[in-house]
């Protein structure tokens, strides 16, 4: 392939791409294509700061659909290969090369070991972003936290803040969880509980704790990937459990069970990213489950407080005292501040705690007492009822944008939490439609993202927490408008369309 230098854009404006694909192969056109762009850039015949042809002007060069060359760009700029820059066009990044006689430099991409997980893409800018499962920071109650830290801060004993502290964190916080979770019917006498830096922090400690190579572990799917990730990181065998409207599937934990599963990880409440919850019957069914076959019950309670209909439901920890409980600040208050916690007999807190004192010795006493504060002055509460109600209003928005323009979607739209799924129309691929998403403006998180075994290509994961109302309203409208268009390009059978391949 003959090329000729950049221009002044970084622009290869006479290359010509020539890609081999097989209409016939298993293999997506999109990645077929991407696949073509990678041998390019690792050939040299692409370089670090070469801009790829826009997407519609590549698509009529090579005889494909605008959404396949959409697709392609959205997966290179997922494995790090190219970066988007919103009216600039997509560049490609690395530096492959290096000029005759210059120093040679460590290869990291040797050094370093290698990754299992797929990158989720650069953030979308100028976008409506359903991809990030976070609170609204419009709802911060500034002035309140800053009056709170003030009067920790003029503590006559805040030099004991400043210094190391017991790695089962601010004891006067401990001490009010778990009388919170004592009242709740959540602790007992036999259990403990451990404050970590944040709820991953929290499943990092456990999954050392409890599992070894090879050890199998049940966990939901779709499910979190920051779960998941840490879990195949410790080379554990995981059994996808898949959910429902309902949450997990409860024959299917049987046979997982069956299967020798150890571990069962699961969010009753508001699973992310389904939003499911699990009904009482079904919480109660599932203790019977795992009491019968020894498993050890690892509960993420991260989003139970977030009810915007319907009522509280028993936490599986009420019903096991064996059960593990997950709880975090981040989902209720301020997610920047990284306090979650671990409520477990006390043989688990024990173990938790060296393992965790491995890492960073103690956690971080002065944002525990900042939060301590916080709770303890009345204003958590305050700030809780106030992310309620604005969680009730953003629910009722997503409810009548889905009705109206979703209509050839599949969904269940939650009684709470922060995130929801949606199944796309048959055959629809939400990786492909991501890039057309994204030039309309609106954002989401693929269902390829959340796959512990299965393909979930066909489906996305909607975050609205942390948007308004009306951008929640306009952003659904946009990609409904975007599905109904892809859609429609089915109808032109003389070009193959990557949205359902």
């Amino acid at each position: 392939m003959a090329l000729r230098q950049s221009n002044m854009d970084g622009m290869m404006a006479d290359m010509q791409f020539r890609p081999d694909l097989d209409t016939a192969s298993d293999i997506p056109l999109y990645r077929q294509l991407g696949d073509y762009v990678q041998r390019l850039i690792a050939g040299g015949d692409l370089r670090p700061g070469d801009r790829l042809p826009p997407t519609r002007e590549l698509a009529g060069q090579i005889g494909l659909n605008r959404t396949t060359v959409s697709a392609a760009y959205e997966w290179l700029e997922s494995e790090g290969l190219i970066q988007g820059a919103v009216g600039r066009g997509s560049f490609v990044l690395g530096n492959s090369l290096r000029p005759p006689g210059a120093a040679r430099e460590i290869d990291w991409s040797r050094s370093l070991t290698p990754s299992m997980f797929p990158s989720s893409g650069s953030p979308a800018s100028n976008v409506i972003d359903f991809s990030s499962s976070r609170p609204s920071e419009q709802l911060f109650p500034l002035e309140e936290f800053r009056e709170c830290c003030a009067e920790v801060l003029s503590h006559p004993r805040l030099q004991s803040l400043l210094q190391l502290g017991s790695p089962l964190g601010h004891a006067p916080l401990r001490a009010w969880l778990l009388a919170r979770s004592r009242q709740q019917n959540v602790a007992g006498d036999d259990d403990d509980i451990l404050i970590t830096n944040g709820c991953q922090q929290a499943v990092d400690i456990l999954r050392r704790a409890l599992t070894q190579p090879g050890t199998r572990v049940a966990i939901e799917e779709p499910v979190y990937p920051g779960l998941r990730n840490l879990f195949l990181d410790a080379g554990a065998e995981l059994i996808g459990v898949p959910v429902g409207d309902e949450g997990m599937d409860l024959i299917a934990l049987r046979k997982a069970l069956d299967a020798g599963a150890k571990v069962v990880v699961v969010t009753p409440s508001f699973q992310n990213p389904t939003g499911a919850t699990i009904p009482a019957a079904a919480r109660a069914a599932l203790i019977a489950m795992t009491r019968s076959s020894g498993a050890v019950v690892i509960e993420n309670d991260i989003y139970s407080d977030l009810v915007y209909a319907g009522g509280n439901l028993p936490r599986l920890k009420s019903l096991d005292r064996n059960v593990i409980l997950l709880g975090s600040f981040s989902k209720i208050a301020f997610p920047g501040i990284r306090v979650g916690w671990i409520v477990a007999p006390k043989p688990v807190i024990a173990r938790a705690a060296e393992l965790k004192q491995l890492t960073d010795l103690h956690t971080d006493q002065l944002s525990q007492a900042f939060l301590l504060h916080f709770a303890e002055s009345g204003r958590l509460a305050r700030h809780e009822s106030i992310v309620i109600a604005a969680g009730r209003e953003k629910l009722r928005a997503v409810e009548s944008a889905c009705e109206k323009h979703l209509g050839m979607c599949r969904y269940s739209v939650p009684d709470g939490g922060m995130n929801m799924w949606i199944d796309l129309p048959a055959g629809m691929d939400a990786v492909a439609l991501r890039g057309l998403a994204r030039q309309a403006g609106v954002d989401y998180l693929p269902g390829r993202y959340f796959s512990v075994s299965r393909s979930l290509d066909g489906g996305l994961r909607l975050s609205f927490a942390g948007l308004t109302p009306a951008d929640i309203r306009r952003g659904i409208a946009i990609l409904g408008g975007v599905i109904d268009n892809a859609a429609t390009s089915r109808e032109d059978a003389s070009r193959p369309t990557l949205a359902f391949v």
